[in-house]
């Protein structure tokens, strides 16, 4: 009966988990009717010339969302076919032909009701994964059409602004356009507007009052505000100054909100001239903002200005932003006003083209000087171009830029190429203000860092403040690529591709994959840090082993734990390393060829772990160097010489090459020192003074006791070595020091000569050398002259 019952239990789950499976199959097949009739309607669209953008952007987003769904369904049930494909493994391979001989039918039936099962699972997958592709495929399509009507939309040309013609007409419709701003009726019904206004007037007044106190007034309470900030916080100067710098922003800006509410709270305007003090409020606010970075790039103090110009230089760069941001504000004012009635083609260009005449003028002088902080720099290292600063560099390059926008910029306006000047010459100048924002908030981060560390300005020079700087330049990144013209749609298709992944064989690695690796690594790595550091200060000290040895099972254990976190962190990340299999026979090969140096030492390194020839705290001598072994890594060994310096050795050098292990298992040793007599001594006599000299030495064993040698008749000397060991080799030096002054005060005082080399000088054929010095003395006196 029990068997009985799990089988039904067992018939009762799986007819829920594939009436669960068919409930899913069924809602795909409702999506895929839903979505073939929305890809052929976004195929038509596509075909169709005269299709609105708008009408594309909304095929898109829906085209989109299937294609999210498509994805998703792309791992549906994806556990169930993985167990199905591990059955079906399991039953083996099937008979290839009637030779092979014939499989059990009950075999038969289980592989065949295994493969109907797979195939009715796969089945939706398959489908999903179809229409997934089809999908990226039309917003592909999308994207590309929307791309090239924006191209051809900066390529379209507007009517000459320089053509005198069209300057009447535009005056004209400026002033239509102002005149029907002014002439809009408010919402509200014309008996109510003084009720209201009475009504409302305390309102009006306060916010008037606020918004005009704020702008006014801003600047000093941002001020006082610091310096109570200041005297709370303590140190950070850069700090508060910053927040004090933002406050006169948000200040303003605020004040500036203020006002158009309070001139919108008399209802005395029109929706459009609403519009309008609402816009102002915000441009005014821009302008406040671009004020803001100008003033910390090129501030008046000249160690907090970020790009260090001159201070007249500063001051005129600070001067044509503020002209550039006036004018950009007025321009777009104008745009404003022009869109309230329908006016010329001509009329939007020629009452632009004066002002961008005018921004290109200022933005001009802004890339000269930029362009004379490169120059001064390459004059001060003296003209080697490699050694200028990297921010000389950049900035420099921002300058030429500016100069060629502001020569190119004008020249297309002129040409009538109006919306072309238009996407070059205002994205060009709000890359420079998101820029110089960037090198603002990376200098407060440095200022913040160097508060929390205590290093005060010194941490501008660090490596964190970099690292702060470039995470700010990627934030950034996005902002500036829909300034220059991305559509939000397309950063959204990078950031959907790029958490899809890319397909290495048959496998797709995802950043969620990267995550999950690196988080399973760092947690093994870091528990086998701390079972090391458990090891080598808890566990091993306890032991009888000695310190060699324990290094050795540590440094082990840290290479198990690091691979094993490695094996676990590929396995949990679901990265399947059989489809470079191929890649990896192929690249062995000249790896083996190319890192076989480095593989060798390695190697080496685990048999030195291994067969522990030396350890940590040896004293070795190798290639005519001798010094203490430090650190047995992977690839090489450290030894630190008597000098104290750090020799690094190869260790396939110690393990093919000759080793002399002064401590290896004790620290025992011998040491020999020679000593000469003169001919005549008494031999005896000499060799009992210099057995009580070394059994007089602390450091000198006893068993085996010190050996007195008469070893040879040397040819100025009877030379004598004294060889005894020492507990601690380690004071061979000293010890050998210490003999030599013992034996020589002791031979001294019992009047023993140490002699030195003495040699004989024979003469050949003197005779010779007699009758030339006699030769020569008869010649001088013969050429002496009497006086």
């Amino acid at each position: 009966m029990r068997r009985v019952f799990w089988c039904l239990c067992l018939l009762v789950g799986l007819s829920i988990g594939f009436a669960s499976v068919g409930k899913a199959q069924n809602a795909l097949i409702k999506d895929f009717s839903r979505w073939s009739d929305l890809a052929t309607k976004t195929e038509d669209a596509l075909d169709a010339d005269d299709t609105e953008s708008t009408v594309l952007e909304d095929l898109r987003n829906q085209v989109v969302e299937f294609r999210a769904e498509f994805d998703a369904a792309s791992d549906l049930n994806a556990a169930r076919i993985a167990t199905l494909r591990e059955q079906i493994a399991a039953l083996g391979e099937p008979p290839a032909d009637e030779t092979s001989g014939s499989e059990p039918p009950d075999v038969a039936a289980q592989r065949a009701d295994l493969n109907e099962q797979l195939s009715s699972l796969l089945t939706p997958v398959q489908q999903a994964e179809a229409q997934f592709v089809r999908a990226d495929a039309l917003v592909s399509q999308i994207d590309q059409s929307l791309r090239e009507r924006q191209t051809q939309q900066l390529l379209s040309t507007a009517p000459i602004p320089l053509n005198p013609i069209h300057w009447e007409q535009a005056i004209k419709d400026l002033t239509a356009s102002v005149k029907t701003l002014m002439q809009q009726t408010p919402d509200m019904q014309p008996e109510l507007q003084g009720v209201d206004l009475r009504t409302d007037l305390p309102v009006t007044i306060v916010l008037g009052l606020l918004g005009l106190a704020l702008i006014f007034r801003g600047r000093f309470w941002s001020r006082m505000i610091a310096t109570s900030l200041q005297r709370i916080g303590g140190r950070g100067f850069g700090i508060w100054r910053f927040l004090a710098s933002l406050l006169r922003i948000v200040l303003p800006f605020g004040g500036l909100n203020l006002l158009a509410l309070s001139a919108i709270s008399t209802g005395l305007f029109g929706p459009a001239l609403n519009e309008m003090f609402l816009l102002f409020a915000f441009l005014g606010g821009i302008m406040l903002a671009v004020r803001w970075v100008a003033e910390r790039v090129f501030s008046r103090d000249d160690d907090e200005a970020l790009i260090p110009l001159a201070a007249g230089k500063r001051r005129e760069v600070r001067f044509h932003v503020t002209v550039i941001t006036v004018l950009i504000i007025l321009s777009e004012l104008i745009y404003q006003i022009l869109a309230v009635d329908e006016v010329a083609a001509a009329s939007r260009s020629v009452l632009g083209f004066p002002m961008t005449v005018l921004v290109a003028v200022s933005l001009y002088r802004i890339g000269l000087i930029l362009r004379g902080y490169k120059n001064a720099q390459l004059a001060e290292t003296e003209e080697d171009e490699t050694r200028v600063a990297t921010m000389a560099r950049f900035v420099g390059g921002l300058g030429t830029g500016a100069v060629v926008v502001a020569i190119v910029a004008p020249l297309l306006a002129a040409a009538g190429y109006f919306r072309a000047a238009d996407a070059l010459m205002p994205p060009y100048i709000m890359t420079l203000v998101v820029l110089g924002a960037v090198m603002a908030f990376q200098r407060f981060a440095a200022d913040v860092y160097g508060a929390i560390t205590g290093q005060g300005e010194q941490a501008r020079d660090a490596l964190m403040p970099v690292l702060f700087g470039l995470i700010l330049l990627a934030v950034a990144t996005p902002l500036l690529a829909l300034i220059w013209g991305a559509r939000v749609t397309d950063l959204t298709e990078l950031w959907s591709g790029f958490l899809r992944g890319f397909a290495v064989g048959d496998t797709r690695i995802s950043p969620t994959d990267f995550l999950t690796f690196a988080i399973i690594f760092a947690l093994g790595y870091v528990l086998t840090h701390l079972l090391k550091t458990a090891l080598r200060s808890n566990v091993l000290p306890k032991t009888q082993i000695e310190i060699g040895a324990q290094n050795a099972i540590v440094s082990g254990v840290g290479y198990v734990g690091i691979f094993l976190a490695a094996l676990a962190a590929i396995t949990g990340a679901g990265i399947d390393l059989s489809s470079l299999a191929i890649v990896a026979g192929a690249l062995s090969v000249g790896i083996g060829f190319g890192l076989q140096n480095i593989v060798s030492n390695f190697v080496s390194g685990i048999i030195l772990l291994i067969e522990r020839p030396i350890s940590e705290g040896d004293w070795i001598e190798v290639g005519g160097q001798m010094g203490h072994v430090r650190d047995i890594s992977v690839r090489s060994t450290r030894i630190e010489t008597f000098d104290k310096t750090d020799m690094i050795v190869p260790n396939a050098d110690l393990v093919s090459g000759t080793v002399t292990n002064y401590t290896r298992g004790n620290t025992t040793g011998r040491v020999i020192v020679t000593v000469g007599v003169a001919y005549g001594t008494d031999t005896k006599k000499v060799e009992e003074m210099l057995r009580e000299i070394a059994e007089e030495q602390p450091m000198v064993m006893t068993t085996p006791p010190p050996t007195i040698l008469f070893v040879n008749f040397g040819a100025d000397a009877l030379e004598f070595e004294v060889r005894c060991f020492l507990r601690d080799v380690h004071f061979m030096l000293v010890v050998k020091s210490d003999i030599n002054h013992a034996i020589a005060a002791r031979f001294a005082e019992e009047g023993i000569e140490i002699p030195f080399a003495q040699r004989d000088v024979w003469l050949r054929n003197p005779e010779a050398l007699r009758a030339a010095s006699d030769a020569k003395n008869g010649n001088d006196k013969a050429d002496e002259v009497p006086t």
